[in-house]
């Protein structure tokens, strides 16, 4: 029988074919799984969990091909990634959790609980959106698919480090704009093109919102470009029993761009709860 260690940094676990990486830490009745975005992995989330295992469990984990994680022989998609987390949880003996996913994260948050809606406290989606690729959008990634294929990941990283961050975040916080880089750059190609498909192919969630029944926190930059407010309004609308808060100075990843405003956020949402 494996043996699993509580608590610490760089753990691993075996489940659904694959061997995931991930950090647990903490104590206390509230536990949050953290689901980080594309195309990154767990550290991104360094601040939140540096700050909420004080008071809650809190655990971040790579998704299959990312960071420390394997990436298997099936082919990536949404679907796969949400049954991963529901495999993770059974391997950690997590019968219930509240979810807070990023981007492709907030993806498979929504998925996740949609379909497997009895495993679910709560949800937090940051920077997220519930719609399908347009056919546009679908042949862009067929065209950075192909350029990642020929040229690797230098072109890719450069333009999205343009799209991700705020004007203010390029400008004064180079030395976070450079280590994002550096994990996008950290991927292999092969990750990176198998979730591109993935994300092209993934179907739409927001005829589904109306069944999620937990509450819910929507955060987005204001300034977010990539999956701009009026997505997260939109996900907010149709969520029963959700709120919305907008980040100053926040382009697609507030969680790093400004973390204390990010972490505040979170705490008033859980202390919410425990009300």
């Amino acid at each position: 029988m494996q043996t699993l260690q509580r608590t610490g940094v760089d753990l691993y676990v075996h489940s659904n074919g694959i061997t995931l990486c991930y950090d647990d830490f903490g104590e206390g009745t509230v536990l949050v799984i953290f689901i980080h975005g594309f195309p990154f992995e767990k550290s991104s989330w360094h601040s939140q969990m540096g700050f909420f295992q004080k008071t809650d469990r809190v655990l971040a984990y790579d998704i299959r091909g990312f960071g420390k994680s394997t990436i298997g022989p099936e082919r990536s998609s949404i679907n796969l990634f949400a049954d991963d987390l529901i495999h993770f949880m059974n391997a950690l003996n997590i019968k219930k959790s509240i979810i807070c996913g990023l981007s492709i994260g907030g993806y498979i948050a929504m998925n996740a609980v949609c379909r497997y809606p009895g495993r679910f406290k709560a949800i937090i989606l940051s920077d997220t959106q519930c719609i399908a690729d347009s056919n546009e959008m679908k042949e862009q990634r067929k065209e950075t698919v192909l350029n990642i294929t020929a040229n690797g990941l230098n072109y890719f990283s450069d333009e999205y480090i343009k799209n991700a961050f705020c004007k203010e975040t390029l400008e004064t916080k180079k030395e976070l704009v450079m280590e994002v880089k550096e994990v996008i750059l950290s991927n292999s190609p092969l990750v990176i093109t198998r979730t591109l498909r993935a994300l092209a192919d993934r179907k739409e969630l927001c005829s589904s919102l109306k069944e999620i029944s937990v509450p819910g926190l929507i955060i987005c930059g204001r300034e977010d470009t990539i999956t701009p407010p009026s997505r997260s309004e939109f996900l907010c609308n149709d969520i029963k029993h959700s709120k919305l808060q907008i980040i100053e100075n926040a382009g697609h990843l507030p969680n790093l761009e400004q973390p204390d405003i990010f972490n505040m956020h979170l705490a008033d949402f859980l202390n919410s709860l425990e009300e």
